[in-house]
């Protein structure tokens, strides 16, 4: 009789500096859009688990907000849980692209070094390197962080991808199924649609509107065709709510528009989706404000 198959589980955390395609890398090993991603730094804000399950393995992964020096309080809310993400890993995949030399935050960097953890260095975005910045890149990592193993990537192009997710799974403990084997995520329906409308904020906002908003779903109501929603953003001065908000609503119409496209298609139904903009002053730098804020 053939042995039985051992079933192998654990957390898998992924870190990185701003925009270096954690997200992107994230969706595509869980193979389901589950988090946004966008060209621009800080599009990640929250800890976000993608769980992944096959016959055999369970795989928790969690996307970080990039590292930075934190410049204001959400700021420093977002490296909280890098720290974290550094501390309770079965595995740590760090991820750098083409030229970077130095991570943002030194202190972030001295811990990554000092633990016991294993690590996989994913060099990202090889699609636009040539063969020599690569062995360049490689060198580089492996000099700064010599127990790491390290892996060329592109999340964009699907290179080498499935080689990781082999590599993460041969790694993983004998273990047990922390999660039900169809639940795809750690959050609720509201702080999905929370990140998809941001998503769209970000897409179609320059400077510093998409930092200075924040959106709150209040009511989430589920029928069997028809979901209804209805969600406050707020931004930080009324100058920025009536940008937002657009000559005669257009621009945001056009959010609404593209956050319930998308939101039709994660959610399988018709969806009703009503926004409103609300000013909250310098919610960003309060404590108070970001703990209700889900921070």
């Amino acid at each position: 009789m053939s042995e039985e198959k051992k079933f192998r589980s654990g957390f898998v955390n992924i870190i990185g500096n701003p925009n270096v395609g954690k997200s992107t890398l994230l969706n595509l090993l869980m193979d389901e859009k589950l988090v946004i991603a966008t060209h621009k730094a800080q599009t990640t804000r929250h800890r976000i688990k993608g769980i992944l399950t096959g016959d055999d393995y369970q795989i928790v992964f969690s996307d970080t907000p990039g590292i930075l020096e934190p410049a204001y309080e959400l700021q420093s809310k977002m490296m909280d849980y890098v720290k974290e993400a550094l501390v309770d890993a079965d595995m740590i995949l760090y991820v750098v692209e083409a030229g970077e030399k130095a991570p943002k935050n030194p202190e972030l960097f001295e811990k990554l070094k000092k633990t016991s953890t294993p690590i996989i260095i994913l060099i990202n975005k090889i699609d636009k390197m040539t063969q020599e910045k690569l062995l360049e890149a490689v060198d580089h990592w492996h000099s700064l962080i010599p127990n790491a193993e390290i892996l060329p990537i592109s999340a964009l192009e699907n290179v080498n991808v499935d080689m990781l997710k082999t590599k993460i799974i041969q790694s993983l403990p004998e273990g047990p199924m922390y999660f039900p084997e169809d639940q795809l995520t750690d959050k609720s329906e509201r702080f999905i649609v929370n990140e998809v409308i941001r998503e769209k904020i970000l897409l179609n906002y320059q400077k510093e509107i998409p930092y200075s908003v924040e959106v709150v779903t209040q009511i989430f109501k589920e029928g069997i065709e028809l979901i209804q929603i209805e969600t406050d953003i707020y931004v930080e001065r009324d100058t920025q709510k009536g940008i937002l908000i657009g000559h005669k609503g257009e621009s945001l119409t056009k959010v609404g528009k593209e956050a319930r496209e998308d939101l039709e298609k994660f959610f399988d139904k018709k969806i009703f989706l009503k926004l409103y903009v609300k000013v909250k002053k310098d919610w960003r730098k309060k404590d108070g404000d970001l703990r209700r804020f889900g921070y």
